[in-house]
């Protein structure tokens, strides 16, 4: 148990009071009296100033202890959640005194219902300070679990509550019943998080329940029989797209006698990457990784695990050696870039080769970006243009560019699909440099369509790393000539007469939609304007799409080198 300057002391003697708080309350609720009520009601100053205390001395031990190795800091943080929860819960007691003064006949409240749910809460309580000392996982899961009961519960005193009332008699009294044992119920909220708090103190990430239990089970399904408290759950990765992504590492095998690495990629190796979030996505994931496998054995991670509830799935998948490619782009030697940007486009041309569909297909560039505009406009509200007219001449607003091109886009179908990754950032493509590999992660929005969806990715997220250095952004900028070379070549050789116009209605839509994720103002309004720059030359463009040509120069990649080797690259002839 952490010591300084008597934060253990302080911590049992709040867990007391608590406890005590509760036991009181359980009795008020059976017999009302105005002693009762004078004592819960002034012990819970003490209670707050026992809260405050512990939180002081929390963000005191933390900012001026130095000696403090990770696990003692998780410890004084989860000390910090539960201190601060269980003053809620001391609050919530005071309140039912509250409520109870509403109430005609105290009676009316049975004992049959209430007592359950205080001899649950007491439990809980009575579970917290071991489960801390002893790093008691299942411990902290029997408190988080509490509040699932005190859920069940509560419903059934409101439902049959709810149904009392039909008579129209005592309605008072009844709503009064619900706002009480609503207390109750939300004191398992407060559980709950305390529960979560000693989780984290144990494997040093904050993961809710739910996800914990997704952990536990697809674990279990990928054949890992040892106890969590063999493992290390590191959050690597925060995404946009609400799923929790964690590094999985067995802690007994992680490290040899000589302190390397040990182990495979498997669930019982070296690591696995577990993802949890919404059914669909991780579904279509799965889904994606098992058609992505077929075809290309090694692009992508090996799953390990999957595990599925009602609105929620989670995947254990391989950890991948290697970096990513902006790393790479930014840190990686010379030659070593050369390599990644030669391995990825024979990878690429290999899947589009392989894949290939003949169309013509519709594509939604423009659909795209007006679906995410009201996201751009609530990071930068001024990244919207009006209209303006003056003396026949003007300027269309952004909405009035998007109907023009999304008009325009109807006419320019895909002559052909291939099986395109559908998020292909820097950031999801991982080299690994001694087996001259690409692979691919980050799959769920993989599908058959449009090969310019995925090249505008590319492209953009490599525009749009916040790097500035001179010599950084002439690195960026060679990776992406390089990349639209490629791709000028395999439209080239395949015919593909539209593509420029293709690519530039997509790169509009990737420039405007990355501004969302871009809060330095001056770089987004940067991508805002190269957006409507493109916008606006396919709306002023006159004759065949055939003969429309993309100005590169909106991509800073220089146009006269582009223009120079437009012909078919080698790889793509």
């Amino acid at each position: 148990m952490i010591t300084f300057e008597g934060l253990s002391e302080n911590f049992r003697f709040l867990v007391l009071e608590v406890s005590g708080q509760l036991r009181a309350t359980h009795e008020f609720m059976r017999t009302p009296t105005r002693e009762l009520f004078d004592r819960i009601t002034g012990r819970d100053d003490y209670i707050d100033n026992l809260k405050t205390i512990i939180e002081n001395k929390c963000f005191s031990r933390i900012h001026t202890d130095n000696s403090l190795d990770r696990r003692e800091i998780h410890r004084i943080r989860a000390i910090h959640t539960i201190a601060v929860n269980l003053e809620r819960i001391a609050d919530f007691c005071v309140n039912i005194l509250g409520q109870m003064a509403h109430l005609s006949d105290p009676g009316r409240l049975r004992a049959d219902e209430y007592d359950p749910i205080f001899a649950e809460i007491e439990a809980s309580l009575n579970r917290i300070i071991p489960a801390l000392e002893k790093e008691d996982l299942p411990g902290a899961l029997a408190i988080c679990r509490s509040e699932y009961e005190l859920d069940r519960l509560y419903e059934a005193v409101f439902h049959r509550t709810l149904a009392e009332m039909s008579d129209g008699r005592s309605v008072h009294d009844r709503i009064t019943t619900i706002f009480i044992f609503r207390y109750l119920e939300r004191i398992g909220d407060s559980l709950l998080n305390v529960g979560e708090a000693l989780i984290f103190s144990v494997l040093g990430e904050k993961i809710k329940i739910k996800q914990f239990e997704a952990l536990q089970k697809t674990l279990s399904t990928s054949g890992f029989g040892d106890s969590l408290s063999d493992i290390d759950f590191r959050s690597i990765w925060g995404t946009r797209s609400g799923c929790r992504i964690g590094r999985v590492e067995r802690v007994r095998n992680a490290r040899s006698s000589t302190g390397d690495a040990e182990g495979g990629g498997g669930p019982g190796g070296l690591g696995s990457i577990y993802k949890q979030g919404n059914k669909k996505k991780i579904i279509r994931e799965r889904d994606n990784i098992a058609r992505w496998s077929t075809l290309f054995p090694n692009l992508v991670p090996e799953i390990f695990g999957y595990h599925e509830d009602d609105d929620s799935a989670a995947l254990l998948v391989e950890f991948l050696q290697g970096c990513t490619l902006d790393e790479i782009v930014l840190t990686g030697d010379g030659e070593i870039l050369q390599n990644a940007m030669f391995v990825l486009l024979q990878t690429l041309h290999a899947i589009w080769e392989r894949t290939a569909a003949p169309g013509p297909v519709p594509t939604d560039y423009m659909r795209q970006m007006r679906s995410r505009m009201e996201s751009v406009l609530q990071v930068h509200p001024g990244l919207r243009r009006d209209g303006v007219s003056l003396c026949g001449a003007g300027a269309l607003s952004t909405e009035q560019l998007m109907d023009r091109c999304e008009a325009i886009e109807k006419t320019l179908p895909a002559p052909f699909t291939v099986f395109i990754h559908g998020d292909f950032n820097v950031n999801n493509l991982v080299y690994d440099h001694t087996r001259q590999a690409v692979r691919f992660i980050d799959l769920h929005r993989s599908r058959d369509c449009d090969y310019v969806q995925d090249i505008s990715v590319f492209l953009v997220s490599n525009y749009r790393l916040p790097v500035f250095e001179p010599a950084l952004r002439g690195r960026i900028r060679w990776v992406m000539r390089e990349f639209l070379l490629f791709a000028l070549g395999v439209a080239d050789a395949r015919g593909d007469a539209t593509f420029q116009a293709r690519l530039a209605l997509a790169l509009a839509r990737s420039l405007y939609t990355s501004t969302r994720f871009e809060l330095n103002h001056h770089f987004a309004k940067d991508m805002y304007l190269r957006s409507h720059y493109l916008m606006e030359r396919i709306v002023a463009h006159r004759g065949p799409w055939e003969s429309f040509r993309l100005p590169v120069e909106v991509l800073d990649c220089g146009r006269n080198a582009i223009m120079r080797e437009e012909a078919p690259c080698a790889l793509a002839s």
